[in-house]
């Protein structure tokens, strides 16, 4: 499968749309993902076929995510459905108000469901899945899978359209045996990469919190993700995203020097999503 990725930057600002543009009318498009956001201060991606739509999870404000879409020349109403991965406020603060403001329907298991706080405010269509069971939005094929984290349900996600996978696992103590396979084969892999072991012990971090970061339902050190990376990799996997990086127990540079340990030379590139901008624009071909 041939990738290419639209790069950020002041110089390519003005063609963003026609790009964008250029790309839905190539028929060999599969697949169209952008890292809106990655981080403990909100989580958000983007993921289209030019047919189905959707945000995997929106955890910045309603007004800051259709900025962010604008951004790179996406348009908020054209959104067909939100899906959630677990209930933790940087995933979810801003699904009550783009569920209400462009009537989209809130793909969710119950058990998350059930622990949404009520300031997120009313969610009239929410679709209930369940890890484990296949379903169909619209025109891509969603398989939702349980991971080890702190949350009512957790959900990893694989997204397929036509020989196309990526791979969603951004928040995980660790890497089981379950995420390992449904991870494998995929085209692109969106994966945690939150913490530098050395820099979380001799953090600021509370011992507690440290404790819960570090625990099997916390989240994936670089050195973790590493070695999942290692079980999946294949020949096909053209791009990884590190994602969910700790400001304050991480470094981008520290996470790509462990985890380009586990590609090599080969031809997988790496890339790290952040905070407080898009990330690249990626069409899978």
């Amino acid at each position: 499968m041939k990738q290419f990725a639209i790069a950020a930057g002041s110089d390519i600002q003005a063609n963003r749309t026609d790009r964008l543009q250029i790309s839905r009318q190539n028929s060999d498009v599969k697949l169209i993902v952008c890292m809106l956001a990655s981080g403990s201060k909100g989580n958000a991606i983007y993921i289209s076929d030019n047919s189905t739509s959707i945000l995997v999870d929106s955890g910045l404000s309603g007004a800051e995510i259709e900025r962010r879409l604008k951004s790179r020349g996406l348009n908020p109403s054209e959104l067909d459905a939100i899906l959630v991965t677990h209930e933790h406020a940087d995933h979810i603060h801003g699904v009550g108000i783009l569920s209400r403001r462009f009537s989209l329907p809130v793909y969710i298991s119950r058990k998350t469901g059930m622990e949404i706080p009520p300031k997120t405010g009313c969610i009239s269509d929410m679709v209930n899945f369940e890890c484990g069971s296949t379903f169909m939005l619209k025109t891509l094929k969603i398989h939702p899978f349980s991971i080890s984290h702190d949350a009512a349900d957790p959900a990893g996600f694989t997204i397929t359209q036509d020989g196309a996978k990526i791979g969603i696992a951004t928040d995980l103590g660790i890497a089981t045996s379950m995420a390992i396979e449904h991870l494998k084969g995929c085209s692109l892999l969106i994966l945690e990469a939150n913490h530098d072991p050395d820099m979380l012990v001799n953090g600021p971090y509370p011992w507690p919190i440290k404790q819960r970061i570090k625990s099997r339902t916390g989240h994936l050190s670089n050195e973790d993700s590493k070695k999942l990376i290692m079980k999946v990799k294949h020949p096909r996997l053209k791009h990884i995203i590190l994602a969910h990086l700790s400001e304050m127990n991480n470094t981008p540079k520290k996470a790509l020097s462990v985890v380009r340990e586990a590609i090599n030379l080969s031809e997988t590139e790496i890339d790290v999503a952040v905070q407080d901008r898009c990330g690249k624009l990626f069409c899978l071909r």
